[in-house]
Parts: structure tokens; sequence; C-alpha cells
């Protein structure tokens, strides 16, 4: 048992599914002595993992559904880590004929949070307790320490609230897990962290080809670089593992392995949910939404290979440049100012989700337990965690003073960094759509006057006026008369 760590004999806990996470989570548990019962579908997963890791915990392999509940004393949890859709469904369904009223399943996979709250009513229905549970943290988070965000009953929560603690990951002695809300909560919230991470992803990729093609700089020159940012204020867990994959060699030559890795991203479907949630709650997640159009444009691999012969590009784009390594320190300052934005649209709709299913979230409890474990774990949550204390219905993290002031002195280093990349013809998406929303949340009047104008020549849609009340529609094609409407 790791130093530290205080066992939980009387503690018992399911789970269905010992793929990669789910193994990890049991090897977790049974690390904190907790007695765990295993069941994988195919039982020769369940038979490997007693092999390799049946001395850790206190496992009781089950071979049947019906063996794991028995070995289990009521009220039961029992986690479910099986891919998400058809198999949760098909899961829960044969738990439900095998559980007793009072018993608990834990839905831990990335399920879309419209499914979980028909699942959690459908439990409570069935007289079961349920949890929609966010994890995030990948294997190694899953072994040594994850961000776990449950949501579901109370009641159900407080239930496995010491156990959850027990494996999480911890920041300061704070357990990275805390309740999150009603029924789809965990999963909605752990959906908008993956979408914050596409967007962070997306423009460490676009800093990555914008230096490579700018400045000519290489993979092992890349990595030194972020390495460096990541003593910084950019510090993070993905500028740490940028690094290590820019310098990782292929097959133990020189050659940097990215270098021979296919430029086609795919997607488990995470990213897109978060902007069509966005969509429908009128959330102007841009930059989240362009990481994901930029990942379906990798794959489409044929196409650009056949266009890149094709279509012209600006002449610089084919320059020799000196290496001026000014560029690397604006980069660095538009990355930190285009994080920002990203986080703040992700809070942005969870304010929104939030508001639309009666959740309550509590924004900087969210960011606490992202601080650590989680993919999208940074330095600067601890100010957002602090944004948020001073401001609870703070609307806009952008406008919290430390991120005004942050963006404010990055902004003429963004500015050239998209100016630098339009000229070049280095495609960045998430840089320029960030900074376009940052310019047009701070102006008081845009352009959406002559939107609403041309909507109501075409479509009689009807506008408001600036110096009186009421809607009103102009006759465009008749006399030209306006009528008061409403």
């Amino acid at each position: 048992m790791p130093t530290g760590v205080t066992a939980l004999e009387d503690h018992e806990f399911g789970i269905v599914g010992l793929a990669t996470m789910g193994m990890n989570l049991a090897r977790n548990l049974g690390s904190h002595g907790i007695r765990v019962a295993v069941y994988n579908r195919t039982r020769q997963r369940t038979d490997e993992f007693m092999a390799a890791h049946g001395g850790e915990g206190d496992f009781r392999p089950a071979i049947t559904l019906e063996e794991l509940v028995h070995v289990l004393a009521p009220p039961r949890a029992i986690l479910l880590m099986v891919k998400a859709g058809a198999p949760v469904d098909e899961g829960i369904e044969a738990l439900t004929m095998l559980l007793e009223p009072g018993d608990i399943i834990i839905d831990g996979g990335n399920s879309l949070f419209h499914d979980t709250r028909r699942r959690a009513a459908a439990a409570a229905r069935a007289g079961l307790g349920f949890l929609g549970m966010g994890v995030s943290g990948g294997e190694e988070g899953a072994l040594r320490g994850p961000s776990l965000m449950p949501g579901g009953t109370r009641a159900s929560y407080e239930h496995v609230e010491e156990m959850l603690a027990s494996i999480a990951a911890k920041v300061d002695g704070v357990p990275c897990c805390t309740y999150i809300g009603p029924d789809g909560a965990g999963h909605f919230v752990k959906m908008v962290h993956n979408g914050i991470e596409y967007a962070d992803i997306q423009l460490i990729a676009e800093s990555y080809d914008l230096l490579r093609s700018a400045v000519g700089l290489g993979p092992s020159e890349l990595a030194a670089i972020f390495r460096e940012w990541n003593e910084g204020r950019l510090q993070s867990y993905l500028i740490e593992i940028t690094a290590n994959v820019l310098a990782k060699s292929s097959d133990g030559t020189d050659a940097a392995l990215v270098d021979v890795i296919e430029d086609e991203a795919e997607q488990k479907g995470t990213g897109r949910w978060t902007s069509e949630s966005a969509l429908d709650l009128g959330v102007p997640l841009t930059g989240i939404t362009e990481a994901v159009f930029a990942r379906i444009l990798s794959s489409q691999k044929g196409e650009r290979v056949k266009a890149a012969g094709i279509l012209a590009g600006p002449a610089t784009g084919h320059m020799h440049f000196d290496r001026d390594m000014g560029l690397v320190d604006d980069v660095r300052d538009a990355l930190y100012a285009a994080k920002i934005v990203a986080y703040a649209q992700g809070f942005e709709h969870l304010m929104a989700g939030s508001k639309e299913y009666e959740w309550s979230l509590d924004m900087g409890g969210l960011a606490t337990i992202w601080r650590g474990g989680c993919i999208i774990r940074a330095q600067f949550l601890d100010r957002i965690k602090e944004a948020y204390e001073r401001q609870s219905r703070l609307p806009n993290l952008m406008l919290a003073p430390f991120f005004q002031e942050a963006l404010a002195s990055g902004q003429d280093a963004w500015r050239r960094v998209v100016k630098t990349a339009v000229d070049r013809g280095v495609p960045v998406p998430a840089f320029s759509s960030s900074l376009a929303y940052y310019d047009g949340y701070r102006r008081e009047r845009g352009p959406a006057n002559l939107i609403q104008g041309l909507r109501d020549y075409f479509g009689a849609h009807s506008y408001h006026r600036i110096d009186r009340e009421g809607a009103f529609h102009t006759r465009w094609a008749q006399d030209g008369s306006e009528v008061k409407v409403e």
C-alpha cells in the first residue's frame, strides 16, 4: 500500500469491465485497502487481471454478473467501465434485474449527458441509486489518482464518497473529487472538460506548426522550448507531455517519432458533443468548435494531398526565414492568452448548462478538482478557482482582474502571431477564432444591426431600435415606412 494511504478495509466496490481504465481503477481501489469484486464479459480478461494483479489487493473475481452481485454486501456499489452507448444500457439493464433497492450503479465511461439523465430517471423508478461519473487522467491517472466528476443522487455519492476521495488525485491535500450535481451533471462537466482539452491541444499543435514553418525549428529544439515553457506560467500536463512527444526518437534512430506519425487526428465524440451542446444552449464556443473542425479537416488526408499540388498559397509561404526567436516568445504569450479564452468559453458553457438543467454547478469547485489528475490540469486553474471565490456569478473569466490583465498584456503578441500565420499560409483556426471572440466580446457595438436589417428585409423578422421600445418592421420593398409590431 502506498505511503500515507489510509486503508478502507470495511469498504467494498464492484467493477464491471476490465479494459485499461477499469483495470487501473480496480488496482487503485485495491491499493487503498478496498475489497473489489471484478467482472469482465470475457472471462479470459478477468483471469489475466488476477494473474497479473491479484496480489495487489483484496480482489474477488466473478465469472458472472450474478456472482459479482452475490459477493457484495448491500447496499452495493458497482462501477460500469464499458464503452459508451448501447453497452452501458445493456449493462444497466442486466444489473437492474439483479440488484436490490438502494444499490448503486455508477457509469464511469464517457457517456453523453442526455443519456445519463435518462438512465438516472430509470434507475430511480427501479429504486436504485445512480451516478454518472466523469473520470479524467487516462490510464496513469486511473491507477495513481484521477480527477473524478460524479453526478447523480447525493445519497448515492455520500455512500461512495470516502472511497472515491481516497483514490482521486490530491492537490494541497484536497481530493480532485466532489459531488457535481443531479442526474447528468457529472458527465456534462466531463464533456466540457474534454472540449477544453480539444482546444488546448489544438492551440499547442498550431504553436508547433507555426514555429516549424516560420522559424524552421526541429522537433528536438521545440521539445526544449516546450520544456522551458512548462517551467513558467504555461505549466500544465499537456505542455509537459508535448515536450516528451517531440523529444521521442523513432525506433532508436535520430529521426523524430512525430515526423513519422500520420497527420490525421481521431476523436471519440466528446468534443463534437460539446460543440453541439453549446449550440443548443446558445454559447459561442468558437475555439473548441474550431478544434473539432480541425480534426475533421485533418482526416481528409487524400483530398489535402491533391489540393496541395493544385491550390495556391501566399508567396511568402515558400520563403526561407531567419531563425528569429522573437516569434517564439510571441507564440508563448499568444498561447497563454488563447488558452484563457478556451477556459473562459468552457466555463461559460458550464454556467449555461447549470442554468438550463438546474444543477447549481460550483465553478470554483470544478476548477479545484481539475487542478490534478485530469488531462487539462494546469497551473492557472488556481487562478480560476480564486476568480470564482471572489465572484461566484462571474459572467466570463476574461472579466476577472487577473485574466483581464493577462489578455491585455498578451494581445499584441497574439495579433502578431495570427498575422504571421496568415502571411505564411499556416492555418491557426484556434488562435484566430479565439482572438476574434476576444475582440467581439470587448466591443460595445458590433455589426449585428446590419444583420437584423437584412433579416427584416428578406424575412420580415423585425428588429429593435436603440432609441425607442418595442419591435419594428420596415416595408423595405414598398413605401419604406416603419411599423411597430409589438
